[in-house]
């Protein structure tokens, strides 16, 4: 009998563009080499221009789903994206607590990429009381990082140094923070995974043309694949990024707004990516 693939179970909205949420976490996870499953958290109304409408889902239902698929099948790693509601966030992390052994990837999605809001401040509160804790790595983008970690007695026009917000983030629980530079005004993207103990890693990427969407969905969602493969985080983050920048470099725009990263961009094989392209710089 053949051996089953590592699984994954993803906590996401569903996104009927198929660019982020779900659809981006089932084709990052397959793309890997995983088996994933998939939680629906709440329905949204969107296309590749913004988010027009959410509707979360009843906790009891997200419960439900997630409880009959735990008890039925070995999971090896725990994706959260878009999760709806305060109510929704006290379900998940009291799923997730019942398994403090499988590593958890949290993409915090506050925000879509055109600026509207997807989680209040209520629901911010409650990641940071109830998830974050439980946080293997923690994968948010410099304006997430900056949002999450803003205090009272900061002003609210002080851009706040990444790594105080990575300190105040692993205060808060999360073992690992990888924070990403994409919306940094700089010539390279630079991403750095912190720990209690410092940098463990920065790597700098080619800056590419366009605005993707969904690309921290398949970001995080390739980190936890790799940790279900049994990649150690560090690992599992340079691996993932490769990947990211991979199906961004080969993305496509199908409608009218943003690009959409190509998540089975190996199934055509482009000479354009090329090894010595697609390596990073690390320090």
């Amino acid at each position: 009998m053949l051996q089953p693939p590592p699984i994954v179970l993803s906590f996401a909205a569903n996104d009927p563009t198929g660019g982020a949420g779900l659809q981006a976490d089932l084709l990052t996870v397959a793309s890997l080499g995983c088996h994933p499953l998939s939680i629906m958290t709440a329905i949204t109304k969107q296309d590749t221009t913004g988010v027009d409408d959410m509707l979360p889902l009843d906790p009891e239902w997200v419960e439900d789903q997630a409880r009959m698929v735990l008890e039925d099948m070995p999971v090896h790693a725990f994706k959260i994206g878009l999760l709806g509601s305060v109510e929704i966030i006290a379900t998940i992390a009291e799923i997730v607590s019942d398994y403090p052994a499988i590593p958890l990837v949290m993409d915090p999605v506050l925000t879509s990429g055109r600026g509207d809001e997807l989680a209040n401040e209520e629901m911010i509160d409650a990641m940071r009381e109830l998830l974050l804790p439980q946080v293997t790595i923690l994968t948010p983008n410099s304006l997430e990082a900056r949002h999450l970690t803003l205090q009272d007695n900061d002003s609210s026009k002080t851009k706040l140094d990444l790594h105080l917000c990575a300190r105040r983030l692993l205060d808060m629980g999360c073992e690992y923070i990888l924070i990403t530079g994409t919306h940094e005004n700089t010539t390279q993207v630079t991403n750095t995974l912190f720990t209690a103990e410092g940098i463990v890693r920065t790597d700098h990427w080619q800056r590419l043309e366009h605005t993707y969407h969904g690309s921290g969905c398949t970001l995080a969602a390739a980190i936890a694949a790799c940790l279900a493969n049994g990649l150690s985080v560090s690992d599992s983050v340079i691996e993932a990024q490769d990947y990211t920048w991979q199906t961004l470099q080969a993305g496509f725009r199908p409608g009218m707004g943003q690009h959409i990263p190509n998540r089975l961009f190996w199934a055509k094989f482009d000479e354009q990516c090329t090894t010595d392209e697609k390596s990073p710089h690390s320090d």
